[in-house]
């Protein structure tokens, strides 16, 4: 899905636009509710660990699912990515294939049966968690402090893809950002068993466009989180350009950005995610900030996967 997302999904108050797209809002809702009890649920013979999202996209599952692969090979586990097959999306599978192996079809539950084939024993299921075909044994749904659940409703109203209340299906929460008490509240209020936990982004290689004039350009979720990233770290930002999710780079985009970065002496500084969707022609021209995920009581987290494997 390749779009700019409303600025009035993360408002905290009920905007015209909300209210008018709400009857779509409410006729979604009536279809997944009278669709969902006809759908069988595949019980997998290996653990299935799902990092899913209330909030759509820019929460950080992506690079949550990585962590979540190191500590499993760590603990001497052979895990695979699982992911749905989208004719888009491909900058996060090959993102991945970067670390492990990954699975795609249609259907998740045949990704799983290939990947058992060639001796899986646990399964990473990037997104899914609104995939009732398939039972998990872990879920984890990931938040962003900063977007929290936007002006609360579902989509098209707003940036929900289904209810708070959602959160009873899930096992744990991961939130990327300072640590919120009401936000805690609002969650046990949904679930009180459930296990919250808190993460941040580490810039692995910062040090490089350290005293350097930056142009940063980003085309995922939530592109204000990544211009966040770069302030944090003192980062010399000239100028940000926001681009569609999943954008796809043409070769004129790429040539005027080239340009414009030559013509100020400025480098160019993307994601990572974004670098996978630029022509390896371009790439020598242009710098991806590399990211790695830290957990709050990393321990604690890692004991809910060891319950389950």
């Amino acid at each position: 899905m390749k779009f700019f997302k409303p600025k009035f999904w993360d408002k905290n108050q009920i905007s015209f636009f909300s209210i008018l797209l709400f009857p779509i809002s409410l006729l979604f809702k009536l279809l997944i509710f009278f669709k969902r009890p006809f759908i069988k649920t595949h019980q997998c013979s290996i653990p299935i660990i799902c990092v899913g999202n209330i909030y759509l996209g820019g929460t950080g599952k992506t690079p949550l699912c990585i962590e979540i692969f190191s500590i499993l090979k760590d603990l001497n586990m052979n895990p695979v990515f699982i992911r749905k097959k989208y004719n888009s999306f491909q900058d996060e599978v090959d993102l991945q294939k970067q670390v492990g192996p990954v699975y795609q079809n249609k259907k998740r539950t045949e990704a799983v049966k290939e990947a058992l084939q060639n001796k899986a024993n646990v399964a990473i299921l990037d997104d899914g968690f609104q995939d009732f075909s398939i039972n998990k044994n872990l879920s984890i749904v990931c938040f962003n402090k900063k977007q929290w659940v936007g002006n609360g409703l579902t989509i098209p109203s707003g940036p929900l893809r289904e209810s708070l209340s959602a959160l009873k299906r899930a096992n744990c929460v991961v939130i990327n950002g300072e640590k919120n008490r009401d936000i805690e509240n609002k969650i046990f209020s949904k679930n009180k068993e459930i296990k919250i936990f808190y993460t941040k982004y580490r810039a692995k290689n910062i040090s490089e466009f350290k005293n350097k004039k930056v142009i940063a350009f980003a085309g995922i979720g939530n592109p204000e989180n990544f211009f966040d990233l770069l302030k944090d770290n003192k980062i010399d930002i000239e100028e940000e350009i926001k681009f569609p999710d999943h954008h796809e780079y043409s070769e004129e985009t790429l040539e005027n950005l080239i340009n414009k970065a030559k013509e100020n002496n400025n480098i160019l500084l993307t994601t990572e995610k974004d670098y996978f969707r630029i022509a390896e022609n371009y790439r020598q021209n242009i710098n991806c900030l590399k990211i790695e995920v830290e957990i709050e009581n990393r321990n604690q987290f890692i004991d809910q996967i060891k319950k389950i494997i």
